[in-house]
């Protein structure tokens, strides 16, 4: 009896298919990988961009900060170091009096600001990147 060697046209064919239909899957992982990947970098550069501002932030003197946290009044409004109107990847930044021992009990961390405690938030606009910290006297 003698055997074939090697394969048979069908069996290539059924391979080849189960190849083809194993792969979609496949490169449908890499596709959302590579999307991700993206992203991540977008999220990178809106750190390091608002980090930067941060730092430039708590290099002025603490009574120029509190000075300008008096002026503005409001923890919600943006402050005049932010960056200006129409500015690619716009850093908006705001700044309050910290009340950090809740003398007042009222569990509002704006009211009844501690004197030399200071918060600050900085975040890229229409954007989900942000830092927040707080820098005493």
């Amino acid at each position: 009896m003698k055997h074939s060697a090697g394969f048979s046209y069908v069996e290539v064919l059924i391979a080849s298919v189960i190849v083809v239909v194993a792969i979609i899957p496949g490169v449908d992982a890499l596709r959302s990988g590579l999307q991700s990947t993206q992203a991540h970098v977008v999220l990178a550069q809106d750190h390091f961009h608002i980090a930067s501002r941060l730092e430039d932030i708590l290099a002025f003197p603490f009574s120029a900060l509190d000075a300008e946290a008096l002026a503005v009044g409001n923890p919600a409004v943006p402050i005049t170091f932010s960056d200006a109107p129409g500015t690619a990847r716009r850093r908006l930044i705001y700044l309050a009096r910290y009340d950090g021992d809740n003398a007042d009990s009222d569990g509002d961390r704006f009211t009844g600001g501690d004197d030399g405690l200071l918060w600050i938030r900085i975040e890229v606009e229409n954007s989900s990147s942000a830092i927040e910290s707080l820098t005493s006297r």
